[in-house]
Formats: structure tokens, sequence, C-alpha cells
């Protein structure tokens, strides 16, 4: 997951210390490699329920039925970035696969 942060960072031409925090699903909430991004850049990490990342659906990049079927909600990546900025957040970087995780990144406009 450590790649696939330095990935999304780069692409965004950000340094980890800009971040301000780590989001995601709260079905996730215990996810060791999610808590150890957090932890290695020194971020908070806060989930949202699905029905708060479902809100972000009409600003997603990548919506997918496929996510929504297994977590109800079209996004998770995108959905948290902006759900941690909202209501000024603007998605920086869509959803960014790796074998085992996917990341976004927004900024505040």
């Amino acid at each position: 997951m450590f790649a696939l942060t330095r990935d999304v960072l780069s692409a965004a031409g950000i340094a980890g210390m800009d971040l301000a925090g780590v989001y995601s699903i709260d079905q996730r909430q215990n996810e060791p490699a999610i808590i150890q991004v957090a932890t290695k850049f020194g971020l908070r990490f806060e989930c949202f329920s699905a029905e708060d990342l479902e809100e972000q659906t009409p600003h997603l990049l990548n919506p997918s039925e496929r996510v929504f079927e297994l977590v109800g909600c079209h996004g998770v990546a995108e959905s948290a970035a902006l759900a941690a900025l909202r209501p000024d957040g603007v998605l920086v970087v869509g959803k960014t696969k790796s074998a085992h995780a996917t990341a976004a990144l927004a900024v505040k406009r």
C-alpha cells in the first residue's frame, strides 16, 4: 500500500507531509495496511459510513455499480477523499488501483 500511496502523491505533485489525513469506509476501520499508511505519514485515519460516501456519487470520476453491490456506495477511495473535505473538495487524482487497494486524492478548492 505504500507504493500506491507514493504513486498517487507523485501523480499530484504533493508530499506526504502535505496530507490532511487518510480516509476510508467504516467497514475498513481496522484494516492494518490503511492504519500503517496513516501511521507512517503521521496522519489521522477517519472512516465514513457507506451512506456518507454515497452522497459523493455525483462528484466521482469512476463510480462503480460493483462497488455499490459490495459495500453500499458507488466508490470508496474517491468518495472518502471528497467526504473529508466537503463541501470544498475536488479530486486531483481519481481512483488508482494496486493489486489489493485503491487510493484517490482530493484537495480543497
